[in-house]
């Protein structure tokens, strides 16, 4: 390599280093640092701003242009989970299920917990969205905590649940799609896999918690059981529409989109509510809003994308990519599980974040989209629980009124664990 080549590498990993920075210390949100990133990466590797030649590779038009539309197909997924989450929390659904849960609990914290672990990842397979975990929260955790949990060990209960039930998200099956060409139908087949050690990790860790705590609060000025008893009855068999989307996805192997508007179908008709019509128009209206964020993300991350995967920055990191990448089974394995919290703070094995155009360029330096997409989605398990940046995990500790970083520093251990045994059943499947 000339010094030229040298300098690009460091100017390139120093902005990647940068940007991290201030995402990490919530200087910057990854919503603007992603896309800014993107536009100075290939500007340091030497690619053109602007073309006249549209065979040429520029900014303006392959990343900016380009990037923006790259994960239409994960944008569209997302809005529709987002629609289907908004007509369940209309109808009742999602507040009969705590019902339930709070009815089939009793008085015991133990036994209240796991039910609320079950039934919160149900709910959060179908919608994994702030609006959705406020939902659920705001009444969860006064149950818990009127229970006489402890705030952290209630919040950990809401995050442990939304964490795992995300891995069900047919929003997330999409970005994967998008991003390493893995068949939906397939994404579906590794999420059901890869839940069995996160569920049992995440349990255990529930258990451990809960038995370990002491009586902090008998009060809380939110709703109750009881409470929750007057709320709107909603039909039995209804209860069931939170599964719907991941079942025909499973087994009849049907696109995000249709199997959504099919199971928003056979929601209605099970659960048989009025005003259909306001129903499915207020929830899609008030469904995109509640993903407007998140859109802006998806966005920042396709031109990412077509970024790092600029023919003159895989150039420039391609002899880097080449010598981190690991080759053999127990090196991936390793590698992956001992770096997993650098999927924290939108880090470099977060797919929505940095990890997104990382990804790319660890399948230019010689690992598969599978083993890729494996690991990054094995690292999210750090993530989706443990992460201070996740607007769940700040609204649940506000709400309760903890520390997020206590909540990081109970749970990271545990979901290091469940990383490296998901890390070695992606080994096996990958190598």
């Amino acid at each position: 390599m000339d010094m030229l080549h040298i300098i690009r590498i460091c100017a390139i990993l120093l902005t990647f280093l940068l940007f991290s920075g201030l995402m990490m210390t919530r200087k910057m949100p990854a919503i603007l640092a992603l896309p800014i990133m993107a536009v100075l990466m290939p500007l340091i590797a030497g690619a053109p701003l602007f073309s006249a030649d549209k065979s040429t590779f520029s900014i303006a038009n392959n990343v900016l242009t380009q990037g923006s539309m790259r994960l239409g197909a994960t944008i569209a997924a997302l809005i529709f989970g987002a629609w289907f989450g908004e007509v369940l929390k209309k109808i009742g659904v999602t507040e009969a299920l705590v019902r339930k849960a709070a009815e089939l609990s009793g008085d015991k914290p133990l036994t209240m917990a796991i039910i609320f672990f079950i039934i919160g990842t149900i709910i959060f397979s179908s919608s994994d969205g702030l609006g959705m975990v406020i939902l659920v929260g705001s009444i969860v955790i006064p149950i818990l905590l009127t229970a006489g949990l402890s705030p952290l060990t209630s919040c950990v209960v809401l995050l442990a649940c939304h964490a795992l039930g995300s891995l069900f998200s047919v929003s997330g099956w999409a970005l994967m799609h998008d991003l390493y060409g893995i068949p939906i139908a397939d994404m579906a087949r590794y999420a059901a896999l890869f839940a069995i050690p996160a569920t049992i990790v995440y349990l255990a860790m529930v258990v451990w918690m809960v038995k370990r705590d002491v009586v902090v609060r008998k009060a809380w000025s939110m709703p109750t059981a009881d409470t929750l008893n007057r709320r709107k009855q909603v039909n039995g068999l209804a209860l069931i529409s939170p599964l719907v989307p991941v079942t025909i996805i499973f087994v009849f192997k049907m696109d995000v989109v249709p199997a959504i508007c099919l199971s928003l179908a056979i929601c209605l008709l099970l659960a048989r509510p009025k005003r259909i019509t306001h129903i499915l128009v207020s929830s899609l209206v008030e469904g995109i809003q509640n993903v407007a964020g998140a859109i802006g993300l998806m966005i920042g991350i396709g031109i990412l994308l077509n970024a790092v995967t600029a023919p003159q920055v895989s150039v420039v990191l391609k002899p880097l990519i080449e010598a981190i990448v690991p080759g053999s089974l127990w090196g991936y394995i390793l590698l992956f599980s001992l770096l997993s919290p650098l999927a924290l703070y939108r880090g470099p094995l977060n797919s929505y974040g940095l990890g997104s155009g990382v990804g790319v360029l660890m399948m230019h330096g010689g690992l598969s989209p599978l083993a890729t997409m494996l690991a990054l989605r094995s690292a999210y398990l750090v993530q989706g629980l443990s992460d201070p940046t996740n607007t769940h995990n700040v609204w649940s500790s506000d709400f309760a009124k903890v520390d997020v970083n206590d909540i990081l520093r109970a749970t990271l251990p545990w979901a290091m664990v469940a990383v490296l045994i998901s890390m070695m059943m992606a080994g096996y499947i990958a190598f």
